[in-house]
């Protein structure tokens, strides 16, 4: 989905909930991977790997110059003749450790062994996100979660686009705004201390 598209998007949400929730959960993702900097783990469940999630946060990672946002996708069925980056077996989460942040995205309540590594991580130290079902366990495990209705006006693939976009939103400097800032005032500095031209 393009930025035109999710411009849509959040035009017809304007006045309900859903707006500011997507861009507080994004916002959240965004801090916690700039602000810890251990790197972004994602899961699904089974059923439903968030491959497209994947895909947008990469390319949010590169038009936002924030390459914390790229996520490593974790699967359930990985294989080791798979390219690198779809290999990624659930024995990453048993190394998920402090500084890290594990975003849990599932359509349903996620399974017992699913649940189990979420807790083993977030014991270790990660800081866990959730967007899904209103579930208790993985609600009450998450450091923040949005729940997500599976209805005819917004399903979890619609609030995953205005998530990732939320995400690559710069809404707080980053070290290169304030440079491209702090260059920007120099110049401005420079121009207005400046002794004024020769009169020709």
């Amino acid at each position: 989905m393009d930025a035109v598209r999710v411009a849509l998007l959040r035009e017809v949400l304007a006045g309900t909930e859903w707006l500011g929730a997507t861009r507080r959960f994004g916002g959240v993702l965004r801090g916690s991977v700039v602000s810890h900097g251990g790197g972004l783990l994602l899961v699904g469940t089974p059923e439903y790997e968030p491959w497209h999630l994947a895909a947008h946060l990469v390319d949010e990672a590169a038009w936002s110059g924030t390459p914390e946002l790229a996520p490593t996708l974790v699967r359930h069925e990985a294989q080791l003749s798979d390219p690198a980056h779809l290999a990624v077996g659930l024995g990453r989460l048993a190394a998920a450790r402090r500084g890290e942040t594990l975003l849990v995205v599932s359509p349903a309540v996620p399974d017992a062994p699913l649940l189990e590594r979420v807790h083993d991580a977030r014991r270790a130290g990660a800081t866990v996100l959730a967007l899904g079902p209103d579930d208790g366990d993985l609600g009450a495990m998450a450091h923040e979660s949005l729940a997500v209705p599976n209805g005819p006006d917004l399903d979890l693939d619609t609030v995953q686009h205005l998530v990732s976009a939320a995400a690559g939103e710069n809404t707080l400097p980053t070290p290169r705004t304030r440079h491209r800032f702090r260059d920007r005032f120099s110049r401005l500095t420079d121009h207005l201390t400046a002794p004024p031209p020769a009169r020709w």
